[in-house]
């Protein structure tokens, strides 16, 4: 069994947040997936399904944010999961917004949800680290991630979590690349047309079409064979 995680915090006041956006994820893996209704259980909500060969179990903790180790600690354990068979998305705003990359291990960068889970689980578990963009300042961190995503972000936003979802069960078998290729095929989709760059409309002919050239005046010419006398004539009929 795999163990997606999604991070966020609970209540209707965060539910847009940036820093809601682990949350975001594993919602839209669940609906699109035909995952079981979500349920109480291990201090979180859980939904358990199938994403292609792979049992998963998906986990939003309410233990809120800085306290979520907690709750992925109990389902781990409870299942008997390994730490490497953990995978948490989460807000990384070392990243623009609509970037996102995975990773391995690693440290929890100040983040505060990763910070609890190593407490309790060790370094040792996957990411999907979903780029929020960073304030500016290091003390305006805590304020711009509680707050809500701005209009102009739906759009990537969207894109982003249907990507993932798009990808989901290709992450659960462990192909990294395939999961990234399929995030990047919604928020940078092919471009449609396919014609040659810089080429303008061209005039071709029709395969198998018949074509027909006037006769130039100096043949036209060479084809009358009548005498100047007789031209001369015809000219008064």
């Amino acid at each position: 069994m795999k163990l997606f995680v999604g991070l966020g915090n609970p209540g209707g006041k965060y539910a847009q947040n940036r820093h809601n956006i682990g949350f975001m994820a594993v919602d839209r893996i669940a609906a699109d997936h035909g995952f079981a209704p979500w349920r109480a259980k291990f201090q979180g909500e859980i939904a358990e399904g199938r994403l292609g060969s792979e049992k998963v179990l998906l986990l939003k903790p309410m233990t809120f944010m800085n306290l979520s180790g907690q709750s992925v600690g109990e389902a781990a354990r409870f299942h008997k999961i390994d730490s490497t068979d953990i995978t948490v998305f989460h807000d990384e705003i070392d990243l623009a917004p609509g970037r996102l990359k995975t990773k391995a291990g690693g440290g929890h960068a100040g983040h505060n949800g990763l910070r609890s889970i190593h407490q309790h689980l060790g370094p040792h578990y996957d990411r999907v680290r979903m780029g929020v963009g960073h304030p500016g300042h290091k003390d305006a961190v805590p304020g711009y991630v509680l707050k809500d995503f701005a209009k102009a972000d739906e759009a990537w936003l969207d894109d982003m979590l249907r990507g993932i979802s798009d990808g989901a069960a290709s992450l659960a078998a462990g192909d990294d690349a395939r999961f990234l290729n399929a995030v990047a095929l919604r928020l940078n989709p092919p471009r449609s047309g396919g014609g040659s760059k810089g080429g303008g409309a061209k005039d071709v002919e029709p395969k198998g079409a018949a074509t027909k050239t006037a006769p130039s005046p100096a043949a036209a010419e060479e084809a009358d064979d009548r005498s100047p006398l007789q031209k001369l004539a015809d000219r008064f009929r």
